[in-house]
Parts: structure tokens; sequence; C-alpha cells
């Protein structure tokens, strides 16, 4: 199948008990059983749901992986990720990965003793230099939050590959549209599925997809343990957003290519940051793993008070968190998804106060450029 009719008829895209083709919703917590043990594949649902397995058979075919996983939220999929590690493990993560990763690392699994070191994982040498005897995995955001930084899935996956690692890659500004990083090697793919997958601002969940029977054992070991899955109301509603998402990010990219040629040649627009441009310096990488450059951009207007100005005077642009969705957004890194984030680290990674980060939607771009242009002026 190709990518968009994969979209749609990937998984289990009907029901085989009534052969609706929207996939039902069983808003159900528990199923009768014959006799002990004697099920019809489901006991309870936070060990296994239809609608929600439904979605993990949809997620793992577009990322060609062995399983896949719902959960609450992003975060809630990368905590269960990280559980897969012990008290004493360490773990290397991208520098300015999202600030809520950077949180939960830092200030929540450090408490039950997995260590993480956060470096430039575009540089091989410095992922090389911060291998420790207790490392287990690599964690990779590519394209970056917020400065669109690309990491090179296939070198890091061989590189992990000789230090016996997973290599965890992050791909929820790509997409399984325009990118599938267990192509490249990598051994689990995380998704924040509430941002370009649901693609609505209605829904708040996260995917996992693993590439080994082993590690799909462990995972729902973990997901079936903690309970952080996603209930069958969102499942449903991430999959009716999923059959759209190749034309949703085909639109996205072609406004978004016009407005950094825009941004381009502005004054007040000081630099920009966008892996579809050539003079970013990872262009080269980004052009051989990925079929699209998405829909997310990033550009400093110098200063916090000139971001404020900027943030007055937009209508079509709306101010909010998250991403991904079919109205375009806009927000400050520095003060609002990466606040969490000590001020002296944001400085070093270059993430500004000046620095704005714009999600492209599905707006007319003429008006999202016009919109753009009155409040830089």
């Amino acid at each position: 199948m190709k990518r968009k009719t994969k979209l749609i008829h990937g998984g289990i895209s009907t029901d085989p008990a009534t052969g609706a083709v929207s996939f039902p919703i069983y808003q159900v917590s528990t199923y009768k059983q014959e006799g002990v043990g004697g099920h019809k594949g489901y006991e309870y649902s936070r060990t296994g749901n239809p609608t929600r397995f439904a979605l993990e058979e949809l997620i793992k075919d577009l990322e060609g992986g062995h399983a896949g996983f719902a959960f609450g939220s992003g975060m809630a999929a990368m905590t269960a990720v990280m559980m897969l590690f012990n008290s004493g493990d360490h773990v290397i993560l991208t520098d300015d990965v999202y600030g809520g990763s950077f949180r939960v690392m830092t200030k929540v699994l450090n408490r039950l003793g997995i260590d993480s070191t956060f470096v430039d994982t575009s540089n091989l040498d410095a992922i090389g230099s911060a291998i420790k005897p207790n490392t287990k995995a690599i964690h990779l955001e590519t394209p970056t939050n917020p400065l669109l930084k690309i990491t090179d899935i296939e070198e890091v996956a061989k590189l992990a590959k000789e230090h016996g690692l997973l290599t965890i890659v992050d791909n929820t500004f790509s997409t399984p549209y325009w990118q599938n990083p267990i192509e490249f090697g990598a051994d689990i793919v995380l998704h924040s599925a509430t941002k370009y997958l649901g693609g609505h601002s209605d829904v708040v969940a996260g995917l996992a997809v693993v590439n080994s029977k082993q590690l799909a054992e462990e995972l729902h070991f973990v997901q079936n343990s903690t309970g952080g899955v996603l209930g069958p109301q969102d499942s449903w509603l991430l999959i009716r957003g999923i059959k759209t998402l190749g034309i949703r990010m085909e639109e996205t990219e072609k406004n978004t290519a016009a407005i950094v040629d825009f941004l381009q040649g502005h004054s007040k627009v000081m630099k920009i940051f966008y892996p579809g441009l050539e003079t970013h310096p990872n262009h080269i990488v980004a052009k051989k793993q990925v079929r699209g450059f998405g829909g997310m951009v990033s550009f400093d207007v110098g200063s916090a008070e000139n971001a404020d100005k900027l943030l007055s005077k937009i209508h079509y642009f709306t101010l909010a968190e998250s991403l991904g969705a079919v109205e375009s957004l806009i927000s400050v890194p520095a003060r609002m998804t990466h606040a969490s984030i000590p001020i002296e680290r944001r400085a070093e990674l270059g993430i500004t106060e000046g620095l704005v980060r714009i999600s492209v939607g599905l707006e007319d771009v003429d008006d999202l450029i016009d919109d753009l242009n009155q409040a830089l002026e």
C-alpha cells in the first residue's frame, strides 16, 4: 500500500464483528468470560481495548514496526519507554529537547535513579563522548523542538548498535507520513499524537512503536502495569484524524514553503530555523531521511519586546501551546513550551527571548503571510 492508502486502510480499518467502516468506540471496562481465562481476546480495558488496539495496529503499520502502544499523552508514552530502564542506567538525549521531556528526565526520572545527558545529537562525536558504561539508550528528537536541528538517524543507530544501546526517536514533528525512523535502524519511535496525528486540537494522546517482539512484551508489561492508557473515545478521534494526515501534511508543506520564503526577505527577522532551507546546517541529512520538511518554523525577532509586539498584532496565528493542528499556532518557546528549562541552559542552546515558533496550518497562505507581515511591521 502507498502512504495515503495505508492511512485509511492500515491496521484494522473495519470492525470484523459488524463490518462498520468507522471502527466503533468500545466504551467498556471489562469483558464477559465463558470460563476462567476463557475470554475473546479482551479481559480488562487497561490491558487491552478493541478501539485502542485498532489505533495501535494502525500506528504500527504506518511506522513499519512490530507493535504499537497508545498512551494518555506524549509524556506518558515517553515515561513508559523510560521505564524499560533500571535505576543506575543512563540515557543520552538531544540537547534542545522539548521542555516537558527535559523536565521529566531531570525532575522525575532522576529521582528513580535514571541518569541523563543532553548533547547535540546532530554531532556524532558529541554522542560518542557522552556514552558511559551504564548508558542504555540514545533518545533523539529530529527535527528538534524548537531549533529544528536534524540528527542522522541511520548513523546514530549504527553507533548505538556498536555499543549495545537502544535508539529512540521522537517523530512528532515529521510524522510517519514524512519520516520512518525504524527504516533507518531505530528501535523505538515516539509520538505526541496530540499534534499532527490528531491534527484538530481536540485530543491529547501519545503513541509508541517498537521494532521487536522482546521490546513489545517489555513495553506492554509497563503499559499494563502503570496504566497510562488512552481511552476508547480519544483512540477513535485519533484514528479519524490520521485518515487525513497525508493531505494535511502536503498542504501544510506548501504553506510553510511560502511563509519561509516571505520571512527570508523581511528585515525584522534576524534568523530562520527551517530544515527545508539549503542554508540549514543539516539540510543534506534532512533530505536523506525525510520526504517533506514539515510545518514547523522558528525565527528570531531580536528581543522579548519585539516578540510581544508581534503577538499583540497577530490575527490568524493563535497564541497557544501545542502544534500540528489545522489552525496555525504561534508561541514563544522561552516563556511557554521550554519555560521549564533553566534560563542559562536556554541561552546556551540559543532559545532566546526573541525566538518565535509557528506551526503552520491550513488557512489560505496569502492570509497567513499578510498577517505576519502586518504584525512584523
